[in-house]
């Protein structure tokens, strides 16, 4: 087991998202981005995988330590945050990224507007484009000095 799939299983224990771990590492004064977080938990096949250091999850226990129980001046109860943060992740609508067994390989097929309006033919669409007429190069208007000044 190494540091990825470590990382990997605290996150889901915990119900944190990216932006919540990003905050994390910042209790520590430890900044790292979101793209970087998404190549730890990316899979060891793909080519934007990242290895996790020891260095990154080190920081990130020591900012879950003072995220959970807060600081000497400020202590908080452990639980009292995780509760927190299932309450978010449920108020958090959910996006299905599954397919419908029906449409294996086919789009969905598309609802039609029954009360839909037929297209108006406005003056834009009765103009016609002339083809006969091209404009000007624009390569030609433009004058290069190469950096000499000429005077006279």
């Amino acid at each position: 087991m190494n540091n990825n799939d470590v990382f990997k299983k605290l996150r889901v224990a915990l119900q944190l998202r990216d932006d919540q771990i990003v905050q994390i590492l910042e209790l520590v004064d430890f900044r790292i981005s979101k793209a970087e977080l998404g190549a730890f938990f990316r899979n060891a096949d793909h080519p934007n995988y990242m290895e996790c250091g020891d260095q990154v999850l080190r920081n990130f226990l020591n900012g879950l330590v003072i995220h959970l129980r807060g600081t000497k001046d400020n202590p908080t109860n452990a639980m009292d945050v995780i509760e927190k943060n299932k309450e978010a992740v449920k108020n958090q609508p959910f996006i299905s990224t599954e397919k419908s067994a029906s449409s294996k390989g086919a789009p969905a097929p598309r609802p039609k507007a029954a009360n839909k309006p037929a297209a108006k033919k406005g003056p834009s669409q009765n103009k016609k484009f002339d083809k006969t007429k091209k404009p000007a190069p624009v390569v030609e208007q433009v004058k290069f000095n190469n950096g000499k000044n000429k005077k006279g």
